[in-house]
This record gives structure tokens, C-alpha cells and sequence, in this order.
């Protein structure tokens, strides 16, 4: 695949050093970058665009594939409907992981939607360089497995929880942990992620080049999603996506479309890699 190049003559690029799981987030940016220079994007992220612009990385280590542009560009627009269904007026957003993510910027709450995005110390540095400060817009520099992550964060609004591409790095214990953490200070809201199955995370360590040529580890497969309202009490599954389910799915050449709709018959191949919706 063809890597990106532009001019950058008038603006300062920001020179970039991740390894591991925080690397991952630099192959996603650039995917929807690309995306968003396709003659019909499926996501259109412009500021995801204007962010890779910024940086100074070597793309092409991740060893990249055209195809890989359309599920990261599924995925987010996927997430993105589920934050719109559920923004509320006064609510709080946790944006989980939320790496180089320009979430905010596609969704653009209300003024009275108080948003975090939460990341480890390097990456809201990056993020802070990158993205332009706008008010209720909050950085919390912290790993999201911190017993102190929510410390400052007012538990009297009803939340809503986003986490995209973070579930499958972290362990079973900690998820769950974090899990219990919000419910236990916020009154009510809903979660929104993406999670792989156990096979999902086998595959993915060995072939995902993203995953592999970041030397990172995926840890954690959630196999049947219902399963964590018993290890989190309160917590109510209420469904999920697939990306065999995609309506954008239709734009893609019939003999992929076939054989992606095809595999979304085969449970163990859907269940691989989901959207998951949660309500409490």
C-alpha cells in the first residue's frame, strides 16, 4: 500500500517514539487518515487527517494493507453512532484509551456535556501538542488500570463510557476492575466498546501487523458478552455489532463483501472482534 506524503513545510511536526500497545494508536490514525483521502470515505475524520500530518513516524513499519482502512474507518463510525443514541444533555464522557483519537472533535457535544479523554502521560502529551483546547474538553493523564483514575471526576451526572481498541490490552482483572470503579461512582449510564473474543486475541497477536510489528499483547477475550454481568454487578448487557453487520460493507468489491458476509455466518468468526453496548 502506497504510505501517505505531504508537505509540511508550514507547520512544526511533532517527533513521535511509541512502542507497544501506545504504538497501535499511531497505525489507527494513520488508517483513518487514509480514509479520510479516499474518494469516498467512510468515516471522513479530518482532524484524524490533520493530526498525521503533525507527526513525524515511521508509517510504513506497521506494514500496512488498503483494506485495513475500511474496518478501523467501520469500527469507529460504528462507536460513534452508539454516542450519539446515547449523549444526554449534563452527561460525563469517559473517553477510555482514547490514544490519538479525534472523537470529540467528530461528535461535538453540548456545552453542557462534560468530556475526558484519558490516556497514559506520553499520549495526552502528544494529544495536547496536537488537538486544540475547547471548553469541557478535559485531559486526564493516567493508565485507565490506576486506582486513582477517577479521583476529581464528579460521580453525580450520568456517565457514558467509550473505549476503542483498550479492552484487549488490558487483563481480565483489571477490566473488570475498571468496570466496577465506574459503576460504583457514577448513578446511571451506559458503556460502549470493542472487545475480541479469545481466539479474536490469539489471531491478533500472531497476524495483526499493527499488533505484532508494535511488539505489543493483546490479553484479554470476552467471549460471551453477558457473562460480565455476573462479575460486574449492575452492569446489563444490551447488544452488540459485528462488522459483518456493516451497511459500508456494501461498497466493498463482491468478492470481499461475500466472503466478510459469509464469515459473519460462522459464530466463532463474528465473535472475534464485536461492539459491545452496556447499560446500568
Amino acid at each position: 500500500m502506497r504510505l501517505l506524503h505531504y508537505s509540511f513545510e508550514h507547520q512544526e511536526r511533532e517527533k513521535v517514539e511509541l512502542t507497544g500497545a501506545q504504538a497501535t494508536m499511531l497505525a489507527t490514525l494513520y488508517l483513518r487518515a487514509l480514509d479520510n483521502r479516499s474518494a469516498d470515505p467512510m468515516l471522513g475524520d479530518r482532524h484524524a487527517d490533520e493530526a498525521f500530518q503533525r507527526i513525524d513516524f515511521d508509517f510504513g513499519k506497521f506494514k500496512l494493507r488498503a483494506h485495513n482502512a475500511g474496518s478501523v474507518a467501520m469500527r469507529a463510525k460504528a462507536l460513534d453512532r452508539w454516542v450519539e443514541e446515547a449523549l444526554r444533555p449534563g452527561m460525563t464522557i469517559l473517553h477510555l484509551g482514547c490514544g490519538l483519537d479525534s472523537r470529540f472533535e467528530r461528535i461535538n457535544p453540548p456545552e453542557s456535556v462534560e468530556w475526558y479523554d484519558i490516556d497514559r502521560p506520553d499520549v495526552i502529551e502528544l494529544r495536547r501538542r496536537l488537538f486544540p483546547e475547547r471548553p469541557h474538553h478535559h485531559t486526564i493523564a493516567s493508565s485507565v488500570t490506576a486506582p486513582g483514575l477517577l479521583d476529581g471526576i464528579p460521580g453525580d451526572r450520568p456517565v457514558l463510557v467509550v473505549a476503542e481498541g483498550l479492552t484487549m490490552y488490558l487483563s481480565e482483572v483489571d477490566g473488570l476492575a475498571l468496570l466496577r470503579r465506574i459503576i460504583g461512582l457514577f448513578p446511571s449510564g451506559e458503556l460502549v466498546f470493542d472487545a475480541f473474543s479469545s481466539l479474536g486475541v490469539r489471531v491478533s497477536n500472531r497476524f495483526n501487523p499493527a499488533v505484532v510489528h508494535a511488539g505489543a499483547r493483546l490479553h484479554w477475550g470476552i467471549d460471551e458478552p453477558r457473562a460480565l454481568e455476573s462479575s460486574v454487578p449492575g452492569l446489563r448487557f444490551v447488544t452488540e455489532w459485528s462488522f459483518t453487520d456493516a451497511p459500508e460493507l456494501d461498497r466493498y468489491p463482491l468478492p470481499a463483501r461475500a466472503a466478510i458476509r459469509a464469515s459473519g455466518r460462522i459464530t466463532a468468526m463474528r465473535r472475534m472482534g464485536r461492539m459491545l453496548r452496556y447499560r446500568f
